[in-house]
């Protein structure tokens, strides 16, 4: 799924102009900025951030090339996961959309450059997933699960810095919650 803030999955951080939005291309955007969210950020993620807008009669996107993403093993809750590292605005836009699987242990980090509210919808996004909303200092937020293919945004219970998406039911299995910590998460 991916992110969705001010500007298609909204604005990283806090709440200013939007960015210019996106022109699309080949590569849908996971976000679409979300109304009345936040004060009226937008802020949706997923294993992909909320599309952006497309222009009237646009056709409909292809699935984006494979990207090839720094990973790093983090400690959530004292477990080991291996985690795609998607710090960029291409690699949150795109998520883990249009995979089919995702292995045992594996999901991928987002990580913004300011704490904000942002949200998440697994548009395009065949797997479902649970994802864990992360504050600056590495505690879980709150977790939210999602279902594969639908719009339904999922946001943070206060602004965050990361975001961790999981094979559903990953963190429930594991018991790990909100108030538990994430260790090892890089630097914005």
């Amino acid at each position: 799924m991916a992110p969705a803030n001010d500007e298609a999955r909204g604005e990283p951080g806090r709440q200013a102009k939007p960015r210019a939005r996106r022109q699309a291309g080949a590569a849908s955007l996971r976000f679409s900025c979300l109304r009345s969210i936040r004060r009226g950020a937008c802020a949706l993620a997923g294993a992909a951030i909320v599309g952006a807008a497309l222009p009237a009669g646009a056709a409909v996107a292809q699935a984006p090339r494979d990207m090839h993403l720094p990973q790093m093993r983090l400690a959530v809750g004292g477990h080991a996961v291996q985690a795609e590292i998607a710090a960029t605005e291409a690699s949150q836009s795109q998520g883990l959309m249009y995979r089919k699987s995702l292995a045992p242990d594996h999901g991928m980090l987002f990580v913004f450059e300011q704490a904000g509210p942002f949200c998440f919808w697994m548009k395009n996004t065949l797997v479902p997933l649970s994802i864990a909303f992360i504050s600056g200092n590495g505690t879980i937020v709150n977790i939210a699960d999602m279902q594969p293919q639908t719009e339904t945004p999922h946001c943070p219970a206060q602004p965050v810095l990361y975001a961790l998406e999981m094979q559903q039911g990953w963190f429930a299995r594991h018991r790990v919650h909100a108030g538990q910590k994430v260790a090892d998460l890089p630097r914005p």
